[in-house]
């Protein structure tokens, strides 16, 4: 497995900026219009890329789960099936999405939350995959879409450490590039559920790019994910919480992600990398309040230069302190007057 993975044009993972997904989901609604807002809406922001999800609503459950009664949503339907329907695009409205993606100049993703949905996104030409985290434990699933060889990215929510074994498996063995994504199925998740330390777990164990798709309300747990080293982060968003729907509640709105995705970027440009040495922005006052060797006295030419003629002092631009013990011992080449910033031109 690699440390990075090719996500559309660009590497996502070690030593790359962070990948930040719209999860746009289910919060158009079924209404294309709203799709298309959204997918604005990450464009400005300053998103890598828009996520909807694909599903065939016949093979989501049985026959007397999808007819059941359903009342959560009722300007969408009467059962959970019709709900289901009512928020599925299908052939035309993907290809639509997709286009006005690449019009708008942000990467398409899409879920594919079964083997049809996956030969659907197949078709329309998708270059990377997503597999939510109630896909991990379906192994079927997941040798399909190992086998097409395309990106894929993984959520790990309410799932053990020997599934997320398993469901890693077949994109190694494929050789199938694979980013894993810390998640936590709550909605919301309280930040002391969090578990922010399984992002550089999950990248020491599988040694796979990782990112955090999360679901707490605001995005302090999100920017401690990108300070852990989230390869990417992927959030909910909408254009208004108050709409009917599936995750509006738990989403963030326009101004919210706007500002998430510059924290990020900020965050990540704090963050730096180790590599220690004197920035330019600090030679001021590094010429300015480091201590250098100066005379507390007069010293004659000849003289011997002792310690008790010396002293250490502001600013930073004579001899350094730490060659002090080089100076001690030496003669004066010339007079130096006391408080005289030392120089090796004025000893022998």
């Amino acid at each position: 497995m690699s440390a990075t993975v090719p996500i559309f044009s660009r590497l996502v993972g070690e030593g790359q900026p962070c990948f930040v997904i719209a999860e746009a989901g289910l919060n158009h609604n079924g209404d294309l219009e709203i799709a298309k807002r959204l997918i604005d809406i990450a464009v400005v922001a300053g998103a890598d890329a828009v996520k909807f999800q694909k599903r065939t609503v016949e093979a989501l459950a049985i026959k007397s789960v999808l007819d059941a009664p359903d009342n959560r949503f009722p300007e969408f339907g009467s059962t959970y099936r019709q709900i289901r329907e009512h928020v599925e695009f299908g052939w035309d409205e993907y290809v639509e999405l997709r286009d006005y993606c690449s019009q708008r100049g942000i990467a398409f993703l899409c879920t594919g939350f079964d083997i049809q949905a996956v030969e659907f996104l197949e078709k329309l030409g998708l270059q990377a995959y997503k597999l939510a985290s109630h896909s991990l434990t379906n192994l079927p699933l997941l040798e399909h879409v190992a086998r097409i060889g395309k990106p894929v990215i993984m959520s790990t929510g309410m799932s053990t450490l020997e599934e997320i074994d398993q469901a890693v498996e077949p994109f190694a063995r494929h050789g199938t590039p694979l980013m894993l994504m810390h998640c936590v199925s709550a909605y919301p998740t309280p930040p002391e559920q969090c578990n922010l330390a399984m992002i550089p777990f999950l990248h020491k164990r599988y040694n796979v790019p990782v990112g955090y798709s999360g679901h707490e309300l605001g995005y302090i747990p999100t920017l401690a994910a990108v300070a852990l080293g989230a390869a990417a982060v992927e959030r909910h968003y909408t254009i208004d919480k108050t709409m009917v729907g599936f995750d509006h509640k738990i989403s963030l709105e326009p101004d919210e992600f706007y500002q998430m995705v510059r924290a990020i970027r900020h965050t990540q440009a704090a963050i730096g990398r180790a590599d220690k040495h004197v920035l330019e922005a600090e030679q001021i006052t590094r010429q300015k309040y480091h201590v250098s060797i100066a005379s507390a006295v007069d010293i004659p030419a000849g003289a011997v230069v002792e310690a008790h003629m010396l002293r250490l002092t502001n600013p930073g631009t004579g001899l350094p302190a730490r060659e002090l013990h080089n100076v001690v011992g030496r003669r004066a080449a010339q007079d130096i007057p006391a408080e005289t910033l030392i120089t090796w031109e004025m000893l022998r």
